[in-house]
Order: C-alpha cells, then structure tokens, then sequence
C-alpha cells in the first residue's frame, strides 16, 4: 500500500493557493489516517469521495484504511468498484491482499497472480511476489477457501450481510440471506459452517451437527467443522465429543485474524477462558475493531480470568464501537 500512501502524502504535501474541495477533504483523510484516527478518517474520505466519485485514488485509500481496521470486504468492494470504471492496477495487488487476511488463498493468488501479470515492475511487485511465496508455503486446513468468484460483486453483499447479522447474534435475520447465499454459491463452503451455525442457535441442533459431520466427513482436517462441532457439543453437554473437537483447535494456530478470532471466540464460548485469553492478546485489534465479538468474548474472557477492569474497557470501547453492544449484558452477567 505504500503507493497509495505516498500519493496520499505528495497530496498532502502540496502547497496551493486553492484546494478544490475533494482534495481538502482527502487531505484530512489522509491526515487521520496517519494519526491512526480510523473513524475520522473514514469519514473526511467520504466526503472526499461524494465531492470526487470517478478518482481512483479516494477510493483505493479508503479501502485502506478499511483494510486496517479489518473491514476486508468493503475494502474489496470498494476495488472492485475501482476497476469496473478504470484499469488502476494496483487495486489487484490490494484486492489480493484483503484475500490472504480472509484466508481465501484461491482468491488471493488469483488477484496477486494478475497484479504481477500487468505490472510485474511496479510498486507492489516485491510485496506481491512475497504473498505468492507464502501463499506456496501455507498449508492450508481445508479446502473451505477453494473457491473462486465468479459473481464476486453479488456474494460480497451476501457475504456482509450474512456478517453483520451473525456478529450481532441476529439468528433469524442471518438465515434467510445464508440460505440464498448457499444456494447461489454451493461450493462456498464457508456459507455451509456459517449455515450450520445459524441453525444450531435456532434450534435445529440436530440438523446443525449432522451437517458438519457430514463435511468432516468428506475432509477430516476442515477448521471451520471442528470450530462449530466443539461449540455444538458444549452446548448440548456432550463432553467426550467436545474434548475431541476442542483439543484439536487447542493445537492449531492460524495465520489470518479471522480465523484466529474464532478459535478465540469459540474457546471463550467453552468457558475455556485461559487459552482463550492468549490468544485474544495475541490478535491485531486494528483488524478486528468492526467484529463485535471481539469485544463481547474479550471482555468476557478477561473477566472469568480475573482481569476486570480490562474487561470493562474492553466492554465500553466494544459500546461505542458499536452501540449495539450496549443492549447486551456486560461480562460481569
């Protein structure tokens, strides 16, 4: 992203008697960026792009500054908006990096693949060949992330939604739009777990377990079932099946936040609080501060390990983050 930034900065930097509107707006963006004031930032770039909505480089920045705060897929959606009006190359090399945080690596090589293709010289080429190299080295868990887009733009919408429903534990909400989603795109398989889980909360545990079962069944080594069956057989009281399902997320570190979250969330939600509190020290809070589970197992979890005031910032910052928290009981209920 250093391209972006020092165009950011030559912007910044410019003396002029008259800044058109759009670049006083991206100039404090920028400004804000740089002091690590996301939501300021967020939106002076608004107005930038509202003032300025055919720049590239509004939108390209914007989507960097939703990539460090973890927001992936706008960040994507913004890009691909980029590149249906105009060939700015460099939005393949920051789509492919928002991929490789997701753990989608199918995608990613594709994108990074495609960066080096049109600019194997530019700015991103070393940072890119560096993504291959690990994409090449990582192995991967599953086949879950073997999947490549083709109606990227529809399951991006499908894929937020989905998020911001299951994030605030809206149950009946969520499963209308993964249904759709995994009917449109049955070989997501990231869709299936999401669905498992969605049913499991509503009360179709059964159904819920047999579905990851089955998957497993197909692939022993997919995360994304071991995650959902440990939760499932927790709540249902299923102690020898929990032990299985848990002591394998106890041995696996991924590398992408994501996935990290929510073997952080799932271990909080097992009551297994001190290896769930490692690893939520561990994880980028930049990345993660628009997941209100975050806050809400974090704080949870620093309270059951005797951490209370963490707890209780962690809970208030989580409420202004997102207000919706504040409907919630706090860790201490």
């Amino acid at each position: 992203m250093t391209q972006v930034k020092n165009k950011a900065k030559e912007k910044s930097n410019n003396v002029i008697p008259f800044i058109p509107e759009g670049d006083f707006y991206f100039t404090k963006g920028v400004e804000a960026f740089q002091n690590r004031k996301f939501n300021i930032a967020i939106k002076w770039m608004k107005k930038a792009i509202e003032a300025k909505p055919n720049d590239p480089l509004y939108q390209c920045q914007m989507s960097v500054i939703y990539t460090e705060i973890g927001a992936y897929h706008a960040a994507n959606q913004l890009l691909t908006n980029v590149l249906q009006s105009t060939e700015y190359t460099d939005c393949y090399y920051l789509i492919a990096n928002n991929y490789a945080h997701l753990g989608l690596l199918n995608d990613a090589e594709k994108y990074v693949s495609l960066y080096l293709e049109k600019e194997p010289k530019g700015e991103f080429s070393e940072d890119a060949l560096a993504l291959l190299d690990l994409i090449d080295i990582v192995d991967v868990d599953d086949e879950d992330d073997d999947f490549e887009l083709e109606d990227e733009d529809e399951l991006l919408i499908y894929q937020e939604t989905a998020f911001y429903h299951m994030e605030n534990m809206e149950w009946e909400k969520a499963l209308p739009v993964i249904e759709e989603m995994v009917t449109l795109f049955p070989e997501y398989m990231l869709a299936k777990h999401d669905y498992s889980q969605v049913l499991f909360f509503l009360g179709r545990e059964e159904e819920a377990v047999q579905m990851e079962l089955d998957i497993l069944k197909q692939n022993p080594n997919t995360l994304y079932s071991h995650i959902n069956l440990a939760l499932f057989y927790h709540e249902l009281n299923d102690e020898a099946a929990y032990k299985m399902h848990i002591h394998t997320l106890l041995n696996v570190y991924p590398m992408h936040e994501q996935q990290k979250l929510r073997i952080a969330v799932t271990l909080a939600r097992t009551e297994q609080y001190q290896d769930a509190y490692q690893r939520f020290i561990s994880l980028s809070k930049g990345r993660l501060k628009n997941h209100p589970s975050y806050y809400r197992w974090y704080s949870i979890t620093a309270f059951n390990v005797g951490e209370p005031a963490k707890a209780l910032s962690l809970w208030e910052e989580g409420c202004k983050q997102h207000p919706s928290l504040s409907k919630e009981a706090g860790p201490w209920e």
